[in-house]
């Protein structure tokens, strides 16, 4: 790179160059990638936070609860089973609302039966591989 008179430009400007340059990628990327919001609630109140956080490493802006919410606000629900015993049918019907997945260790046909009348997307069995519910979440967003 040359200026118009042939001599060499200041390393200062071409330092600014590149960091515009790279400001500009980092924007390109972001807007490439929708921020995907989830809600991981499970009666394990540490192990709610436990998966949040892997899913944010993993890019997904996660909370985690101990508790189900009234709404989850366009969020993505991640359920544990266990945290519905004794829900009430409009908690039970926001949570169907919400289309939620559904992670959970019991694997008998009930339960199986809980997670269809709840409108369950995906049904992973814990202990659960943060790839899997990724792959679970990116799928409930199509």
């Amino acid at each position: 790179m040359a200026e118009a008179d042939g001599t060499e430009p200041p390393i200062d400007r071409l330092l600014e160059d590149i960091d515009e340059a790279f400001a500009h990628l980092s924007e390109a990327e972001e807007a490439e990638r929708p921020t995907v919001r989830v809600l991981v609630v499970d009666d394990d109140e540490r192990l709610a936070e436990i998966t949040a956080r892997g899913l944010r490493r993993l890019g997904f802006e996660a909370d985690s609860s101990a508790r189900l919410p009234s709404s989850f606000g366009g969020a993505v629900p991640v359920v544990d089973l266990g945290i519905l015993e004794g829900a009430g049918s409009d908690v039970l019907a926001a949570v169907r609302a919400a289309r939620p997945i559904v992670v959970t260790g019991a694997t008998d046909r009930p339960s199986r039966a809980m997670a269809d009348k709840l409108a369950a997307t995906d049904y992973l069995l814990k202990p659960v591989e943060l790839d899997e519910l990724a792959a679970a979440i990116k799928r409930r967003m199509k």
